[in-house]
């Protein structure tokens, strides 16, 4: 136990150890630190994938381009550190800093202006969505295959902790709250957790295939949680939608001035704002606050050895100790992202179940009742 936890620690070390290497870098080429340069480049998204111990070495992903030029495919590569590629008649590069369409592929037209084509490139983002969906269809399959070939057998080791986890979220949170639907909704909120699960935890290694801070890029979050919004009012029963646009309140509430129905219907489009905005946030703060303390240690170099020492034993410690909370933190957005998920989409059935519950009782006290009088 001893070994294992100390192996972990280790591989914290080495992954924590790229950040300050990639600062180091950054202070020897520009001459003083820049913690915004920093901060953001580790955050934001990239058309190559860095190395860790030397962030001017990435791994080239595909740059797919298409506009007034026609299509054009190349290796992020032959536009890295401000080198432009030419294809044919036409020539690339990545818009460098303070100018229009910064960080992104830009065409260069001959007259020196830049011309941004519709860009479809495989970025560091997408790449590690890529990886994140391939370990949830194999997550998934191994379970599958571990039922099918041992169906009254009790799986182990990873198996075993896939099983449970899908025990625990189906078991604890979908069928408690959907009930008889809950087979309907479960695969779609099943897959969400894993994904989301994944992402976080692959945004924690800095070692490639990690290091890409996707849940912490809003736009990713407002998908997923456009797939929620989309499953709860696309799928709601007309019950839901009746007490949407004619809810049972006293009619003055929604008529002549439909005050209800208003806030209503800005309340479909606050819930899917929720989810975005807290797996978003706290995510990307989990990143920003161990970058953060990292920096400290540059930060505080001028002040003499004894205390950059004081400063990196400090820094280094409650980075990991950030580390070991983000793990936590990791699973605890993707259970509360499906939990709301979960809950918004029985927002859209919960009526009519009720109303079912309803007539299902009346029916039983109209029985009770002709039973009673036949006696």
């Amino acid at each position: 136990m001893i070994k294992k936890i100390s192996t972990f620690l280790l591989i914290l070390v080495v992954a924590f150890a790229a950040i300050p290497a990639a600062a180091s870098q950054e202070q020897s080429d520009e001459g003083k630190i820049k913690p915004k340069d920093i901060i953001f480049e580790h955050l934001g998204d990239a058309y190559g994938w860095e190395v860790p111990f030397n962030h001017h070495i990435r791994i080239p992903l595909p740059i797919i381009v298409f506009g007034d030029c026609g299509f054009h495919c190349f290796l992020s590569s032959r536009v890295e550190h401000g080198h432009k590629y030419t294809d044919g008649d036409v020539t690339f590069m990545i818009a460098p800093k303070g100018e229009q369409y910064a960080g992104k592929i830009v065409q260069v037209l001959p007259d020196g202006k830049v011309y941004k084509p519709f860009d479809i490139s495989i970025t560091k983002n997408v790449m590690a969505l890529f990886i994140a969906a391939l370990l949830v269809v194999w997550s998934v399959a191994a379970v599958a295959r571990w039922q099918k070939r041992n169906q009254y057998k009790a799986p182990r080791k990873f198996v075993g902790a896939l099983e449970a986890l899908i025990e625990f979220i189906y078991t604890g949170v979908i069928k408690p709250t959907l009930g008889d639907r809950a087979h309907k909704f479960a695969p779609y909120l099943l897959t969400v957790f894993f994904l989301i699960l994944y992402l976080n935890l692959l945004g924690l290694i800095v070692v490639f295939p990690g290091g890409a801070n996707v849940t912490g890029n809003i736009a990713v979050t407002l998908v997923l949680a456009i797939f929620t919004f989309l499953a709860t009012n696309i799928l709601g029963t007309k019950h839901y939608w009746k007490e949407i646009l004619w809810p049972d309140v006293p009619l003055w509430l929604k008529f002549p001035l439909p005050i209800m129905p208003l806030i209503e219907i800005f309340g479909i489009f606050t819930k899917p704002a929720a989810l975005t905005v807290r797996l978003f946030a706290n995510m990307l703060g989990g990143h920003m606050i161990v970058i953060v303390l990292t920096l400290l240690i540059f930060i505080f170099a001028v002040m003499g050895p004894v205390v950059t020492g004081a400063t990196t034993v400090v820094s280094m410690l409650f980075s990991i100790f950030m580390l070991l909370i983000d793990v936590l933190v990791s699973f605890i957005q993707a259970y509360v992202f499906t939990m709301l998920s979960t809950l918004f989409i029985s927002f859209g059935q919960e009526h009519e179940h009720h109303h079912e519950i309803k007539q299902d009782a009346d029916s039983t006290d109209h029985a009770s009742v002709v039973a009673t009088s036949t006696k």
